[in-house]
């Protein structure tokens, strides 16, 4: 039995003993892994993530009335809510209310539900469990409504419920890459039109290792709010010297060629923010011409100079997040790592040649417990096919 079929059973189980009846149900969304264009979605940038081969599972059927009754098989502690009178509460259920907020807010008329979730996707690591979690529940509120909704309408739906809602104030990078995923191919999001273009990987061409610093985080809280401010202080900034036009939206109006009158417009701490943003939208489309190309070497020095960027400019990564880097940076058969996801803790990323992924694995373990007394989780990760319904 494979690891989604005993995650199916269990969550079964627990549906049949919690509710005392089998689930009608069964939905899935992955989490993902942000390959290059980091902090870059909340200014209207370039993203390239890949959904992964980890799940988050949602088994639900109707419940009675305008009632839901939630079980997170990782979370406590199980939840009732009503959806007509949905108000956050400050934990993992704010999801499951945030879905309905959604799907309220575009008028559609929701029923009362049970739910049992379990994930494979680790919290607090970067990899989007909050969005694979969002995801899951639009799409099992669908169904349960009778609504047809397409994988990019459950995924507008899951960006309002953790943006408006959550209160995380995030774009649709995550949320996208969950529902709208195909394996072996990242996804090219632009943030400001929403268009997506599929990105060919290649099966068996490169590996993508997944290492955890240990450091977990939460979005709604501190450093991610600031710098979502800060951006916008940037482009004011700018606008106030005449660098930016006024019609300028967001920080994805600037160029490269404006970096000069930035830094002598703006304060600093405001320069590298902007200079961050506005060159990381280059290394996404500088990342994708050279992974086409199979240009692997290529690819890798795009990644060490966003994770130089997030270190220095955006100031997102951590001691344990630079180590991880740069043991993947030095292992033979590693082109190239940075971290993944916001930042402030969760995962590295590391781009390695197939028949090298275990040696570089196991220096990285290694080298990490050398430092830190602790080997670092690890995991070899595949593009995977967005959300999708399962046989229950």
């Amino acid at each position: 039995m494979g690891e989604q079929e005993q995650d199916l059973a269990r969550a079964r189980a627990a549906f049949v003993a919690r509710f005392g009846r089998r689930p009608e149900l069964a939905v899935r969304a992955p989490g993902r892994v942000n390959l290059i264009g980091e902090h870059t979605d909340y200014s209207e940038g370039l993203v390239l993530p890949c959904a992964i081969d980890r799940d988050t599972l949602v088994l639900a059927a109707p419940g009675e009335g305008r009632r839901v009754r939630a079980l997170s098989l990782e979370q406590e502690p199980p939840v009732e809510l009503e959806l007509d009178a949905l108000a956050r509460v400050g934990d993992w259920s704010d999801y499951v209310r945030g879905a309905a907020f959604a799907l309220g807010a575009q008028g559609h008329r929701l029923v009362g539900a049970d739910l049992v979730i379990t994930s494979r996707v680790p919290i607090g690591s970067g990899l989007s469990s909050s969005a694979a979690l969002g995801v899951a529940v639009v799409w099992a509120f669908a169904r349960l409504a009778g609504l047809a909704l397409s994988p990019r309408a459950v995924a507008e739906a899951a960006h309002v419920g953790e943006s408006g809602f959550v209160g995380v104030g995030c774009g649709i990078l995550d949320p996208f890459a969950s529902a709208l995923g195909r394996r072996d191919h990242a996804l090219r999001i632009d943030c400001r039109d929403r268009s997506v273009a599929l990105v060919p990987l290649g099966p068996g061409r490169v590996a993508l290792l997944v290492a955890h610093s240990g450091v977990t985080r939460a979005l709604a809280s501190g450093g991610y709010r600031e710098r979502v401010t800060e951006c916008a202080a940037a482009l004011a900034e700018a606008k106030a010297a005449g660098v930016a036009a006024p019609a300028a939206r967001t920080l994805r109006d600037l160029s490269a060629a404006q970096l000069p009158a930035l830094e002598a417009a703006l304060a600093p701490r405001l320069f590298r923010r902007a200079r961050h943003v506005i060159c990381e939208n280059e290394r996404v489309d500088a990342f994708r011409a050279a992974v086409v190309a199979g240009d692997l070497a290529a690819a890798g020095a795009v990644l060490r100079d966003g994770m130089r960027s997030l270190r220095e400019d955006y100031e997102v990564s951590t001691p344990e997040l630079d180590r991880l880097c740069a043991l993947g940076d030095a292992a033979p058969g590693c082109h190239g790592s940075r971290l993944t996801g916001a930042g402030w803790g969760g995962c590295t990323l590391h781009l390695v040649e197939p028949a090298a992924a275990d040696e570089v694995a196991r220096a990285i373990r290694s080298g990490f417990a050398a430092s830190y007394g602790r080997e670092p989780p690890l995991w070899a990760v595949r593009p995977a096919d967005g959300a999708s319904e399962l046989a229950v």
